[in-house]
């Protein structure tokens, strides 16, 4: 069986997911063939792997990290936020109903354990090394009962655990001691070091809180990563661009052409896929940013509507914001629009939702010959075809079917009419040629001297991002360290520090129960049955919609 280590963090933000995708970067250019993994996630910024599972966005780019193949061994349980507190459950890969935060927390976690810990066992059977990603904090002391993530997980796996904390939060040593002194004595045995994150001046003024931390705790300081901009890779939740931050905060390379292309990217309720966008960030000369009002659509040359996990919700929110008829002006004059999955289907002339919002039949916008019928089965692929006379990849997640009656033009799986665009298809803008292509058709509509850049190539800037992940490790961690927790396991003797986790009537030390995959069809918190497998969750707190643990 292969090595392991868990990479959990005193918040959430902390750094989780781009350490692990740096230890991952690192080992795998050592000759070591490792897998990311991370039980179970929070996200609406998902991918789809080639066998048509659909799994987190960050757990994705660790696997580019490590140069493997994504699968949905990776992250077998995704949760996607939607309304009234309640997520959509994705089990390896598949969607098998929704749940709300009460719901999941009534002991549902605790039936997945065995199917969490096969997964990890299987990369571990197949892989020199398996780096996890924990979710929060491990020390959520009212969720450990239930954890299948952070302690929960690396306790049945004998995983040493790595705590990662940003240090650009302040009070960083306050909460590496916290984080320790409030785990059982159990917990505590697997926390094996500590990782500082998003430093800023000398490390040496540094260096005597980490020795008292490690004199406090007995438990050593394994890096000091410097604060580096634009590392926001493929992130879980939020409102960051990773490659607008790579452009932004670096040299900046000066427009192709005479003039900038300016993207309004509309920031609709429950946004997700946002890193769609992330191509055109990376072309020199295009300036992306994300608006709510419609007085930011003025100046835009391009208006992208992106995709939702409330396609009802976010259109309801458009016209509320004024942002509907914003839209709708835009088209009237020529001013380019595109929309992507759920953008694409409000700006339909009908939505037929039983099924996400089920509202019933709602009026779109009007600015594409599209119906759309949401259906029960979630369409999960990976299309590939030729549009505007260049090959295109991409991958759809999506309930709502649409039937396109018209166009100008066909568009991958929809039009155009007008300067108005629509598809299903996310990622279609990392095809370097589709994407320039469209960008010129968007200059001309828009009457800008824009010329992009004929060598911007997205996958070699996305791997230029993972090489430099993998340098924050190699330069400014104890390898050494890692490797031998990794190779051998939890070190021997680590001390408890009080006072240790609060008693709780209901509390069980051992964690879950190990349970197969098999499970009794259990009713969901909101009314909804789930079918076997029954469910899935987060310990990071679905009361308040966690995500993004970059």
């Amino acid at each position: 069986m292969g090595g392991g280590l868990l990479v959990a963090g005193t918040t959430s933000d902390a750094g989780k997911s781009v350490v692990t995708a740096g230890i991952c970067r690192w080992l795998v250019r050592k000759g070591v063939k490792v897998a990311p993994f991370k039980a179970q996630n929070m996200s609406l910024n998902s991918f789809v792997t080639r066998e048509g599972a659909e799994i987190g966005r960050a757990q994705a780019m660790q696997a580019a990290a490590a140069r493997v193949e994504p699968s949905a061994l990776m992250n077998p349980v995704l949760l996607k936020p939607g309304g009234d507190r309640s997520s959509q459950v994705v089990l390896m890969g598949k969607p098998v109903g929704e749940l709300s935060a009460r719901g999941y927390h009534s002991g549902r976690q605790e039936q997945l354990f065995g199917t969490v810990t096969d997964c990890l066992a299987e990369l571990r059977r197949t892989h020199d090394a398996v780096i996890c990603e924990g979710a929060g904090s491990p020390a959520e002391i009212n969720l450990r009962r239930t954890d299948i993530v952070n302690m929960g997980i690396a306790r049945a796996a004998r995983l040493p655990v790595v705590v990662v904390g940003d240090i650009d939060r302040g009070g960083v040593f306050a909460s590496f001691f916290g984080t320790t002194a409030l785990l059982s004595r159990e917990d505590q045995a697997h926390i094996a070091g500590y990782l500082v994150n998003k430093f800023r001046g000398d490390v040496t003024l540094l260096e005597p809180g980490l020795e008292m931390l490690r004199g406090l705790t007995g438990r050593p300081t394994v890096g000091v990563l410097p604060f580096a901009h634009g590392l926001g890779i493929d992130e879980e939740d939020g409102l960051r661009v990773s490659m607008r931050g790579a452009v932004r905060e670096s040299v900046v390379a000066p427009p192709h052409g005479a003039d900038v292309l300016r993207v309004a990217v509309c920031a609709v309720p429950l946004m997700s896929n946002f890193t769609d966008v992330d191509a055109l960030a990376a072309e020199p000369g295009v300036v992306v940013r994300f608006v709510d009002r419609p007085e930011e659509l003025l100046d835009a040359d391009l208006v992208v509507v992106p995709g939702t996990r409330g396609t009802v919700r976010a259109l309801a929110w458009l016209r509320e914001r004024g942002l509907a008829d914003a839209i709708a002006r835009r088209a009237a004059e020529g001013r380019p629009v595109l929309g992507i999955c759920g953008g694409f289907q409000l700006l339909g002339e009908r939505i037929e939702d039983e099924v996400e919002s089920r509202a019933g039949t709602v009026e779109g916008l009007g600015l594409l010959p599209v119906r759309v019928r949401f259906a029960v089965e979630k369409t999960l692929a990976r299309p590939a075809g030729e549009a505007l006379g260049e090959r295109v990849e991409g991958y759809e997640i999506h309930h709502g079917v649409a039937e396109v009656l018209g166009g100008d033009e066909p568009f991958l799986d929809g039009c155009r009419s007008g300067s108005v665009w629509g598809t299903h298809w996310h990622g279609s803008l990392e095809s370097d040629g589709f994407r320039r292509a469209f960008l010129r058709r968007v200059a001309e509509a828009a009457g800008r001297s824009f010329v992009p850049a004929p060598d911007t190539s997205f996958a070699a800037l996305r791997e230029e991002q993972l090489d430099r992940l993998g340098d924050l490790i190699e330069q400014h961690a104890d390898t050494d360290a890692l490797l031998r927790l990794i190779e051998d396991g939890v070190p021997a003797g680590l001390p408890f520090i009080p006072p240790g986790a609060p008693p709780s009537p209901a509390r069980r030390e051992q964690g879950p129960d190990r349970r197969g995959p098999g499970i009794t069809p259990a009713r969901a918190g909101n009314g909804d049955t789930l079918p076997e497998p029954a469910t899935a969750g987060t310990p990071s707190g679905i009361d308040s919609l966690e995500g993004g643990n970059t």
